[in-house]
């Protein structure tokens, strides 16, 4: 079944993801270490904030990498279902 993405399948990892609120309004590793981010991540899964792949720490992806949660939605774009990305398709979602 096609997406709102356009015709790549729809995202199944979109399915039974939990209501998640930020536990933080920044990037917790880029602010340990008194770095700047460029825009942030909230993880779906389970509402870790992080700064995205434009950002020097690319802290959101080392994240997926270490949980294996899937989907990240970016954190400018407010409330609703805002830009997602999937880190295991590799697109937007």
């Amino acid at each position: 079944m096609a997406s709102v993405n356009g015709s790549a399948p729809r995202c199944e990892h979109l399915d039974g993801l939990p209501p998640v609120i930020p536990r933080w309004d920044g990037c917790r590793d880029c602010q340990a270490g008194d770095d700047d981010w460029v825009s942030l991540l909230l993880c779906l899964s389970c509402g870790w904030v992080a700064c995205s792949d434009d950002s020097p720490g690319r802290h959101a992806r080392a994240h997926y990498e270490e949980t294996d949660h899937p989907v990240a939605r970016s954190l400018l774009l407010g409330p609703g279902p805002g830009q997602c990305w999937c880190y295991v398709h590799q697109r937007a979602v």
